[in-house]
């Protein structure tokens, strides 16, 4: 018998039995949070040989942790803590799994059943609490001798499958005492031998099988290829999707149509890319609306670009993605195909190249896209050459500066914005993540920590300071574990509502939209760096910055870079720098 299955009691085996079975069905990362309840989860953690654990006192740092990691490897992380809070502590990450498709187990310890709604301490209701968001929950009652073991490693073969179905499963656990591996009278090898030889083996307890099928494209095909002006767009990806960015490309090349990449899809850096966002800019560009729309992959980051489809009103707009939920704010989307999207866009490419008959000639409009794209970048060169040590010029040089490989990981409000939009396409191939499906700025230097660890690469965090004041706590993840470069952008407050309609003139006085919007908050990060011993940079000027992010980089070892900035100038750099390149590509088409 393996030494971490021979378990003194109940509570102990059923832990052991879960957590083997979860790194049976592919799940190797776990989350710990210290807590008495859930003693046996974190001491079976501990004793799997093949669990790699990290333990976090911060619960909602942890899930986000594990939700980093489920990023990078497309596979469900899982998350243990004990009762009460610790669990709703849970939810945010909880969320932004849902809402961006990512898998994730939620391991919970519970009070037993005799002792909820009775005012006991620390027991609150737990199941159900993820019933908005979970893609599948289980009770799993309190370990006993008259059910069969087997049924636990069911329900975790279960919960893995939904989970990698995109998105959170919870699993809760309630156990009475003995909480420590202490004996309780059960003989606890008889109960596992009822498992059969699976205790001595490695392969998982229950099998999820995925017949092989090639989607059926012909007819679509077909009429795709009568349109002139289309446009494939290509949504955030799974990093792990090898497949759809390529053929993607094939089928642009095939139709005589631009390929749109938004940052999220591994299409952007590295490889041939449209500034989509910039050349939108144009009115005279947006005046010619697509007649059709092949998207793959999730929501663009770009709302510019979704607002002008979303005017155009395209009669054919096609949508592939894998999950069964609709991802379609705008109500435009005509035909949904719901499937894995690498299979589909090979399938389209081949049925493409298969055509004989051809649509009309896209050329002048693929060479209206190409002269709005190249003058959209060029003038926003030249202005960012000009900023200084700018928002968007540290953005664009973060992107460029990175080895070839290196985890990007950006946060929400301006900082993915200004990376979708200025990173240059054709610099080094860098694998960004973003929490993008709820889009909060809650636990992203969790994120990143558990994107690292996921990729075992070193990794890069673009990150404002209020989602960086908001996760403070998680610095302390990144003293271990692959290094993670923090470069944070310190512009005192939200940058991003200076982009909004509040901050026009006569929306309000200037002391209540920094009250309200503005928040200053006049704190710095230099002591935060050294509470957790990480080397501190904060350069002034573009080639200072330059300077740190490359001994960063080079020193194998994780780095806080703070960048202050002033919001208000920022936000006239911004503007004036839209008005440069709306008159660049209104002169080029």
């Amino acid at each position: 018998m393996p030494p971490h299955l021979d378990r003194p009691n109940l509570n102990h085996l059923w832990a052991a039995l879960l957590v083997e079975e979860v790194v049976r069905q592919g799940t190797t990362f776990f989350a710990v949070c210290p807590g008495s309840r859930s003693t046996p989860l974190a001491v079976a953690a501990a004793l799997n040989p093949r669990a790699e654990v990290l333990v976090h006192w911060d619960e909602r740092a942890a899930a986000f942790a594990a939700l980093g990691w489920g990023k990078a490897t497309g596979r469900p992380a899982a998350v243990i803590t004990t009762s009460g809070t610790a669990v709703a502590n849970l939810l945010p990450a909880a969320v932004e799994a849902r809402q961006a498709g990512v898998p994730l187990l939620l391991l919970t310890a519970d009070r037993p059943p005799e002792l909820r709604e009775t005012g006991a301490n620390q027991a609150v209701r737990q199941p159900g609490l993820f019933s908005t968001v979970a893609r599948w929950e289980a009770d799993l009652g309190t370990p006993s001798a008259d059910v069969d073991p087997a049924f636990v490693l069911t329900t975790v073969a279960e919960a893995v499958a939904r989970a990698l179905d995109g998105g959170p499963v919870h699993l809760n656990g309630p156990f009475r005492e003995p909480l420590a591996p202490t004996p309780d009278g059960v003989d606890t090898s008889a109960l596992l031998a009822r498992l059969g030889d699976w205790e001595e083996g490695r392969d998982p307890y229950t099998r999820r099988l995925h017949p092989a099928s090639r989607p059926e494209v012909g007819d679509l095909a077909h009429r795709l290829d009568t349109v002139a002006r289309g446009l494939v767009v290509l949504g955030p990806l799974d990093v792990t999707d090898t497949d759809t960015a390529p053929a993607a490309a094939e089928i642009a090349e095939r139709l005589g149509w631009p390929l749109v990449a938004d940052l999220l899809s591994g299409a952007r850096l590295g490889r041939d890319g449209t500034a989509a966002d910039l050349a939108l800019l144009s009115d005279r560009l947006r005046a010619e609306p697509p007649e059709a729309v092949l998207q793959f992959g999730g929501r663009p980051t770009s709302k510019r670009l979704a607002r002008w489809i979303a005017d155009a009103r395209p009669a054919l707009y096609v949508h592939v993605h894998p999950r069964a939920e609709r991802i379609d704010p705008d109500h435009r989307v005509t035909h949904r195909l719901v499937a894995p999207t690498g299979p589909v866009a090979l399938a389209l490419a081949d049925a493409l190249h298969a055509q004989v008959d051809r649509g009309p000639s896209p050329e002048a409009w693929r060479a209206r896209w190409a002269a709005a794209c190249g003058a959209a970048r060029a003038a926003a060169n030249a202005a960012l050459d000009d900023s200084g040590l700018s928002e968007p010029q540290v953005a664009r040089t973060l992107a460029r500066s990175l080895p070839k490989g290196a985890g990007l990981v950006v946060a929400a409000s301006m900082p993915v914005r200004d990376l979708d939009a200025f990173a240059e396409a054709d610099g080094r191939g860098v694998t960004v993540a973003a929490n993008r499906g709820a889009s909060g700025i809650d636990g992203t230097v969790a994120t990143a920590a558990g994107f690292a660890r996921g990729r075992g690469l070193p990794t890069a965090l673009l990150i404002g300071d209020l989602a960086l004041l908001h996760d403070q706590t998680s610095l302390a993840l990144l003293r271990d574990g692959p290094p993670v470069v923090v470069v944070a952008i310190n512009n005192d407050g939200g940058g991003i509502f200076h982009q909004l309609p509040v901050a026009r003139p006569g929306a309000l006085d200037a002391d209540t939209f920094e009250r309200l919007f503005g928040t200053p908050h006049g704190l710095g990060f230099a002591d935060a760096a050294r509470q957790v011993s990480l080397a501190y940079h904060q350069p002034t000027t573009l080639p200072a910055f330059e300077t740190a992010l490359a001994e960063a980089v080079a020193s194998g070892r994780s780095a806080l870079i703070e960048v202050r900035t002033d919001r208000v100038e920022q936000a006239t750099l911004r503007r004036d720098l839209a008005r440069a390149v709306a008159e660049a590509v209104d002169d080029a088409v």
